[in-house]
């Protein structure tokens, strides 16, 4: 009995080594690493001119009228400066700093901010809206401290990681906080692949650093959820995607991604059970482009694409970011699943910047298209960059802008007005016509039938209004 509590407890010994040396201790202070780091990461003001008109006329004509549009162009063309601000880092000693393209787009002047009291004008030497990477160059000749990229791969769910930047324009400002989750897609852009974080991010805190314990950077600073601060939720651009991008910045001054030519989806449960395929996995081929990768390949409209370049796909979302970090003009293999069974079709890459896909998609889209929101009687329309530029909103702001209320609708006789924004309803976020939609008849299916929008005026003042349904 005494033999079998001693291996008992040589067991329980040994095993509480091995957790111990596999975990990091809590530290005790971030004062060191935050003082080492705090040099290296900057504070970037931007000023953009916007144009508007005034009205030339004592009254307005009241909606609808056939003389509104008549008049609305003979409104004196007024100019102002429109600030916002920004967070940056060092990446190289002779000033070349890394930020999100949304703090400087657009900007007629840069100016950032080093050690809090050196100020630079800067350039860009290169951006790219669809990662939100934007990257600037110091207009002197002084010598900076840089820092290095981490490998954020190797990022854990649960490391300490702190986030140095200039929240609500303080400057200068380190949280702290673990990774709280991995993989994150919200919606903001066409490539995402966030790091969460609950280390506190704000306002102003856009493209500041990420920071590992050894001091490097494993993601970049970029939304949060919480519309008046942080609330613990907070994302970042790992480091590895963001390299890629940097580094085509630097060489080309633009990016050169990968392109296949096709038009994918989910392939679901139903879909898999019909095409006798073991799981719902891998990209559904919807349609290929005319004389693109794909169709030069081979690969048609019904084929499920399994993997890419040797990395197995799992859900659709993943292909597009694969084929983008592939270099142009590479040879890939593609494993497709077709007639219950799988084949290989070799694909010689094309760039996606040159081709007609995109070429189509970055046209002007129809930003302003109006849609009626048939149970509220309203018709809306997308929020879009210049609306959040000429009305000076928060930069990560959405929503729906009113076009038009009808006579018979329950905002008719509310202080809901034409031009308001729509920002919340039932206190979440609006990204999209049809999440209003979809919480209208949610609020229609309960019993109180009252709907609470948080809105923003046409004088750009936050304000909630609750509306009873009929």
């Amino acid at each position: 009995m005494k033999k079998i509590k001693i291996v008992f407890l040589a067991i329980f010994f040994s095993l509480s080594i091995s957790i111990q040396s596999n975990s990091r201790a809590v530290p005790e202070s971030f004062a060191d690493l935050a003082e080492e780091l705090m040099p290296s990461v900057v504070n970037i003001s931007t000023s953009t001119t916007v144009v508007s008109k005034t009205n030339p006329l004592p009254f307005q004509f009241p909606p609808g009228s056939p003389f509104e549009d008549m008049f609305k162009e003979f409104g004196t063309p007024q100019e102002r400066k429109s600030a916002a601000l920004g967070s940056g880092f060092i990446i190289d000693q002779k000033g070349i700093v890394v930020t999100n393209n949304h703090v400087i787009q657009d900007a007629d002047d840069i100016i950032v901010r080093v050690n809090g009291d050196q100020e630079f004008k800067a350039k860009v030497l290169g951006a790219d809206p669809l990662m939100d990477i934007a990257v600037l160059q110091l207009e002197t000749d002084k010598k900076f401290i840089p820092v290095a990229f981490g490998d954020s791969d190797k990022a854990r769910i649960g490391d300490w990681v702190i986030a140095i930047g200039n929240p609500f324009g303080l400057g200068g400002t380190v949280t702290a906080g673990i990774i709280s989750a991995r993989n994150r897609s919200i919606g903001l852009s066409r490539y995402e692949d966030f790091i969460q974080t609950d280390a506190s991010i704000n306002s102003g805190n856009s493209g500041g650093p990420l920071f590992d314990m050894d001091g490097n950077v494993i993601g970049i600073n970029t939304a949060i959820l919480g519309r008046n601060g942080s609330i613990g939720i907070g994302f970042s651009i790992p480091s590895n995607s963001a390299q890629l991008v940097i580094n085509q910045l630097l060489e080309f001054g633009e990016t050169k991604r990968g392109w296949l030519g096709v038009r994918i989806q989910d392939v679901t449960k139903e879909i898999a059970e019909v095409e006798k395929l073991d799981k719902p996995r891998g990209a559904l081929v919807a349609s290929v482009a005319e004389n693109s990768p794909s169709e030069k390949a081979g690969i048609k409209s019904g084929d499920i694409i399994l993997e890419f370049n040797g990395k197995k796909i799992n859900q659709m979302k993943e292909l597009p970011a694969i084929v983008a970090k592939t270099q142009v003009g590479k040879n890939v293999e593609v494993k497709i699943w077709r007639d219950k069974k799988e084949i290989i079709k070799n694909v010689i890459l094309g760039r996606l910047e040159t081709s007609e896909d995109f070429k189509i998609s970055e046209k002007q889209k129809p930003l302003n298209q109006e849609n009626e929101i048939e149970n509220l009687k309203i018709t809306v329309r997308v929020l879009n960059k210049e609306d959040i530029k000429s009305r000076n909103l928060p930069n990560q702001t959405t929503g729906l802008v009113i076009t038009s209320i009808a006579n018979n609708s329950p905002f008719k006789n509310t202080t809901l007005s034409e031009n308001d924004i729509i920002v919340e309803a039932q206190k979440k976020r609006i990204k999209s016509v049809n999440d209003l939609r979809e919480i209208t008849k949610q609020v229609l299916q309960s019993n109180q039938k009252t709907i609470l929008l948080a809105i923003y005026t046409t004088q750009n003042q936050k304000r909630y209004i609750g509306v009873k349904l009929d």
